[in-house]
């Protein structure tokens, strides 16, 4: 008798934790599946980017050195519009990287500023580019609104298409604002740099008669644009 009550103890003991593992079991399913899905919320947070925009473009060709011509001196601006694409990869709320590429795209003309002395009858008619690939630090001010920083390599170009060259190569820098105003689309404004180079031996050398020419060229944008995030 003894035995038996035994063995009824021992069957009701197994059948207890054979239910309470059947409740038990969904329960740890539940819990390792929402932990896994929050881990890999938290892994993915990179997303990409692109957009289109329009920049006004400077370009600032100083300090021009002429052999043979004494103290002459000839500072030639250029300003025009261009349009520009770009695209990146956004990591985090607190930095990305990006690329950039604009083509001019109004016909403004290369500006003088010395009336004494001039080429082609004071005017060039040119066309500019320029691309670059940046560092992009970004701080979230609100959840809509961030300010960002940009650093990065980039080339610059001015260019006739008979006789003048006014290339840029270097670092490139610039600071802005964006303000997303959906989910996926956001507008920006800001301004970038490219490196100031001194460029010897160029066709302005052809250009003027002269044996050799030795200038500063400063190129720069203000841009604004619209940002589509995938």
């Amino acid at each position: 008798m003894k035995k038996i009550n035994l063995s009824l103890v021992a069957l009701l003991t197994m059948s207890t934790f054979a239910v309470a593992g059947g409740d038990i079991a969904p329960i740890s399913d539940v819990t390792v599946e929402s932990v896994a899905d929050v881990i890999v919320e938290e892994v993915s947070t990179g997303t990409f980017y692109a957009g289109i925009g329009y920049s006004s473009m400077r370009s600032n060709i100083t300090n021009i050195k002429f052999d043979n011509l004494g103290d002459f001196k000839q500072d030639i601006k250029h300003d025009t519009g261009a349009v520009f694409v770009d695209a990146g990869y956004k990591f985090n709320d607190y930095i990305a990287v990006e690329a950039r590429y604009w083509v001019g795209i109004s016909s403004d003309d290369v500006k003088f500023d010395n009336k004494d002395y001039t080429f082609h009858g004071d005017v060039i008619d040119t066309d500019s580019d320029a691309w670059a690939v940046y560092l992009k630090p970004m701080y979230p001010v609100t959840d809509s609104f961030d300010v960002y920083g940009l650093i990065g390599y980039g080339s610059a170009s001015l260019n006739d298409t008979d006789t003048f060259n006014g290339d840029v190569e270097g670092i490139s820098w610039g600071a802005g604002a964006a303000y997303s105003f959906t989910d996926s689309f956001s507008v920006f404004l800001d301004y970038v740099a490219f490196t100031e180079d001194t460029i010897t031996n160029n066709e302005l050398t052809h250009l003027a008669g002269v044996d050799s020419t030795e200038y500063d060229h400063a190129f720069d944008t203000i841009n604004f644009g619209l940002n589509y995030q995938f």
